[in-house]
C-alpha cells in the first residue's frame, strides 16, 4: 500500500512540475537571470509550494499519527554544521549551473528534454559520492 501512495504522489509532483514549466531548466535560469531574461514564474510557483506545505503540516500535524506509516519522522536535531552550510552551498551552486534539481531533473529525464542525460548521472553520483563521505566521516568520529 505504501509503494502505491509514493508512486501517486511522486506521480502527482511529477506533473505539477510539468504542468508549472519548472522541468525546464530555461524556466529556471531565467528567474536566475535578474538582468537579462528574467522570468518570475518560480517564486509564484515556490510561494505556492510554501503555502500548500504551511496549512498541510498545519493539519497534519494535528494528528496522533500520520494514516500510513506508523509515526511521523521529524527533525530533532537544530545544530548547524559545516553539512547544513556545504550542502546546499553545492546544491545552489549545481542548480544555477544545470538549471535543475533532482525532482525536475527526474521529470525532465521522462520528458526527454535535453541535458538531462548529461545531468541526472552526474546528480547520481553526487549523491553517491556524498553518501561515502558520509559514512567515512561517521566512521572517523566513531574512531
Amino acid at each position: 500500500m505504501s509503494f502505491l501512495v509514493n508512486l501517486t504522489l511522486g506521480l502527482l509532483f511529477g506533473a505539477g512540475l510539468a504542468i508549472s514549466g519548472m522541468a525546464d531548466p530555461a524556466k529556471v535560469l531565467n528567474f536566475l537571470d535578474l538582468f537579462g531574461t528574467w522570468d518570475p514564474s518560480l517564486a509564484f510557483v515556490m510561494g505556492g509550494a510554501v503555502l500548500v506545505a504551511f496549512v498541510g503540516y498545519r493539519l497534519v500535524l494535528r494528528r496522533r499519527e500520520p494514516i500510513i506509516g506508523g509515526t511521523f519522522h521529524l527533525p530533532t536535531s537544530n545544530d548547524i554544521d559545516s553539512r547544513v552550510i556545504v550542502g546546499p552551498a553545492i546544491f545552489g551552486i549545481g542548480w544555477g549551473l544545470g538549471g535543475f534539481c533532482p525532482g525536475p531533473a527526474l521529470t525532465a529525464l521522462g520528458l526527454g528534454a535535453t541535458g538531462t542525460l548529461v545531468f541526472v548521472p552526474a546528480m547520481m553520483l553526487g549523491m553517491w559520492a556524498a553518501r561515502l563521505l558520509a559514512a567515512a566521516g561517521a566512521q572517523t568520529r566513531a574512531a
